[in-house]
């Protein structure tokens, strides 16, 4: 079912609107977090060498 924003009272539509940008901080955040991890960007640059050296594996294979 398809809600309108015409719709929704304007309760409704407050919440809707604080939950989507709270999502959106706590997104930011996170990404935020995770490029100022040395180790997550060390992380980053050996899954990219392993996929140009073709070391991954089929979604198909995965047990």
């Amino acid at each position: 079912m398809t809600v309108k924003v015409k719709d929704l009272t304007v309760e409704e539509l407050q919440k809707l609107i604080t939950e989507t940008v709270n999502d959106a901080v706590e997104n930011l955040m996170e990404d935020i977090l995770g490029l100022s991890s040395e180790e997550y960007l060390k992380s980053i640059e050996e899954a990219r060498e392993e996929y140009k050296e073709g070391k991954t594996t089929k979604l198909e294979d995965l047990p």
